[in-house]
C-alpha cells in the first residue's frame, strides 16, 4: 500500500510526540559538561556529570550530580552547570524545565586524582 502523502487532519488531532527521559538526561549532562570544561582546564579526564530527569505534565525536572575541581567557586560553577543544562534542554526540546537541582558529589583538589 502506497502512502498518498495526504494529511489526516489538523496537528492537534493527529497525535503528539513523547521525548524519553534519557534524551533529557543526555542533553543536560552534555550541556553541564561543556559548561564546566573551562574549570577543568589543565587537568586530565574531567568527570562527566550524571543527570536524572523526570518528565510530567509537559515539564521536566532535572537533578545534576557533578564533581568539581578544587579550589573553585562551588556556587558559581554549580549555577553555571544548572543554567547551561536548563537552557539547552529548553532550546532543543521545547520543554519547560521547572527545576534543576545540582548536587556536588566530590571536589577534586589540584594535583591529586
Amino acid at each position: 500500500m502506497a502512502y498518498s502523502g495526504a494529511v489526516a487532519g489538523p496537528p492537534a488531532q493527529r497525535g503528539s510526540e513523547q521525548i524519553a527521559d534519557r534524551v533529557y538526561r543526555r542533553i543536560a549532562a552534555r550541556a553541564a559538561a561543556d559548561a564546566l570544561a573551562p574549570a577543568w582546564h589543565g587537568r586530565p579526564d574531567p568527570p562527566y556529570p550524571k543527570v536524572s530527569a523526570l518528565y510530567a505534565h509537559g515539564r521536566v525536572r532535572l537533578t545534576l550530580h557533578v564533581e568539581l575541581p578544587f579550589p573553585c567557586d562551588v556556587a558559581e560553577l554549580s549555577r553555571t552547570a544548572q543554567d547551561a543544562a536548563c537552557t539547552r534542554v529548553a532550546e532543543l526540546t521545547g520543554t519547560t524545565v521547572t527545576s534543576a537541582e545540582v548536587i556536588v558529589d566530590r571536589l577534586h583538589p589540584a594535583g591529586l586524582r
